[in-house]
C-alpha cells in the first residue's frame, strides 16, 4: 500500500490546549487529506467563568475559553475536555494523568475511532498522546511548540523526566524552529525529529487597499502606523515597544502605534502610556477577532515584534503575507523568519534605543512589496500541511 493510501486511510486524534488560530488552522488544511479529524480540546472550566465573570484573580484563563467548536469539514467533531487546575506548577505537574483519563473516558464513550494522535505541546498534550499510543497500538506524533520544549524540560528534574518520557514516545517529533530544536538535542531523546513551520492562512492574510482598511477600521489616513498583535504577557515585549515610540517622537510625530490584544499587563501597559504622555501615539486597541486582523496588517506602514521570547511568532509571517515588513527582535523564532534585509529588520530584545532606531530606519525605507510577499509564499499552510503529511504518512507506513 502507498503511503499516500495510508494517510488517506487515516483517523487522526488531536490533542490540543486550544482550538484557534494556528491549530484550528493547520486542522482546517489537514482535514480534506484525511478520513477523519476528532479534536480533544483541553479547557479548565475556570476559563468560562473568567470569560463571563471578569474577575481579576481569573484573567489569566480568560482566552482559553474562547474555543470555537465549529468545524469547515464534515470529517471533522471537536470535543472540549474540561479539566480543573490552578495555574501553579505543583498543579500542573499533575495534569497530565487527569488530561489522559478525561480524553480516555470521551473517546469511549463516544465510540471515537482513531489510528493515529497527533499532540499539540508537549505537557499534557503530549502525555495523553503517549499513554493512547500505549493502550491503543497506534502511532503518535508530537509538536513541540515553545515554552513546552525551551522552558518546562530544563525547569527541575521532575519535569524533564516528564516531557523526555514523552518525546521519547513519540513516533516522530515536530518542532517549528532549530532554536527549538536546539533545545530538544539538550535532552536524552532518540525520537527522530523534523523542523516544520507554522504557515499562514492565504485566504485571510493577502494585500488589500491599506487606505480602504484604514476607513473600516477608523485609522488616521496621513500617520505612519506601526502595529504590533500579540498577547499582553511580560515576555511579549510591549514595555519597551512603549519606550521605543518615546525615542521615535523625537524624531518624527506623524506615527500611530497600535498595540492589539489582551492580558495581565493591560493596566501595566496604560500606566505606562500615561507617564510617558504617549496618548496621542499609542493606542491599546484591544483584543480583535482573528478574521479582522488582516485589516489592520493590510492598515499599517510597518509590523513589529518586540517579544523577547518567541518559538517561531506567526504574527510576523502574516504581516508579510499582507506585503508589509517587519521589525522584531531575535528572541529564537524571528531570525528563522527575518532571514533578509529585504524583509524586515532584526535588533536585540529588550533594547529600546535599538528597537526606536531601526523602526525609524523601516519607516524611511522604500521596500520591495513583491519581493516581500514572494518570501512569504513559502509559509502558507497548503505547503506546511504538506510537510505535516508526509510525517503521517512516514509513521503510519512503519506500523504496517
Amino acid at each position: 500500500m502507498s503511503r499516500e493510501s495510508i494517510v488517506n486511510n487515516v483517523n487522526l486524534a488531536v490533542i490540543c490546549h486550544s482550538y484557534n488560530s494556528f491549530q484550528k488552522d493547520q486542522i482546517d488544511v489537514l482535514a480534506p487529506r484525511l478520513a477523519e479529524v476528532n479534536v480533544f480540546v483541553r479547557m479548565n472550566p475556570f476559563a468560562e467563568i473568567a470569560h463571563y465573570f471578569p474577575v481579576r484573580t481569573l484573567e489569566r484563563f480568560s482566552s482559553a475559553a474562547k474555543i470555537d467548536r465549529t468545524a469547515i469539514f464534515e470529517n471533522t467533531k471537536v470535543y472540549p475536555t474540561p479539566i480543573w487546575y490552578v495555574p501553579t506548577d505543583r498543579s500542573y505537574k499533575k495534569l497530565g494523568e487527569r488530561h489522559y483519563s478525561t480524553v480516555k473516558s470521551l473517546i469511549q464513550n463516544q465510540d471515537v475511532p482513531f489510528n493515529l494522535v497527533h499532540s499539540h505541546f508537549t505537557w499534557s498534550a503530549g502525555y495523553v498522546g503517549a499513554r493512547l499510543k500505549e493502550d491503543y497500538n497506534v502511532p503518535f506524533v508530537v509538536t513541540a511548540h515553545g515554552y513546552d520544549i525551551y522552558l518546562l524540560p530544563f525547569k527541575d528534574q521532575e519535569w524533564r523526566e516528564k516531557i523526555e518520557y514523552v518525546l521519547n514516545t513519540a513516533d516522530h517529533i515536530i518542532t517549528v524552529s532549530q532554536s527549538n530544536l536546539a533545545c530538544i538535542r539538550k535532552l536524552d531523546v532518540s525520537t527522530l525529529v523534523t523542523v516544520i513551520p507554522n504557515g499562514f492562512r492565504s485566504d485571510l492574510f493577502y494585500p488589500r487597499n491599506p487606505s480602504e482598511c484604514r476607513k473600516m477600521l477608523n485609522l488616521p489616513p496621513d500617520k505612519k502606523i506601526i502595529l504590533t498583535v500579540g498577547n499582553l504577557e511580560p515576555v511579549k515585549g510591549q514595555t519597551h515597544l512603549i519606550e521605543a515610540i518615546r525615542q521615535v517622537i523625537r524624531e518624527r510625530k506623524d506615527i500611530l502605534c497600535v498595540i492589539i490584544g489582551s492580558g495581565k499587563v493591560h493596566n501595566t501597559l496604560t500606566r505606562q502610556i500615561r507617564a510617558l504622555g504617549l496618548e496621542d501615539y499609542i493606542m491599546l486597541a484591544g483584543e480583535k477577532p482573528h478574521d479582522e486582523i488582516p485589516l489592520w496588517m493590510n492598515a499599517c506602514d510597518l509590523f513589529v515584534l518586540p517579544s523577547l521570547r518567541e518559538s517561531f511568532g506567526v504574527v510576523q509571517i502574516e504581516a508579510l503575507a499582507c506585503g508589509k515588513p517587519v521589525v522584531a527582535t531575535r528572541n529564537g523564532g524571528s531570525e528563522e523568519v527575518i532571514t533578509s534585509d529585504d524583509y524586515g529588520l532584526l535588533v536585540e530584545p529588550a533594547n529600546p534605543d535599538e528597537l526606536a532606531e531601526k523602526i525609524l530606519v523601516a519607516l524611511d525605507r522604500e521596500w520591495d512589496r513583491e519581493a516581500i510577499l514572494a518570501y512569504a509564499e513559502r509559509f502558507t499552510w497548503e505547503r506546511i500541511a504538506k510537510e505535516i503529511m508526509e510525517v503521517y504518512g512516514r509513521v503510519s507506513q512503519d506500523r504496517k
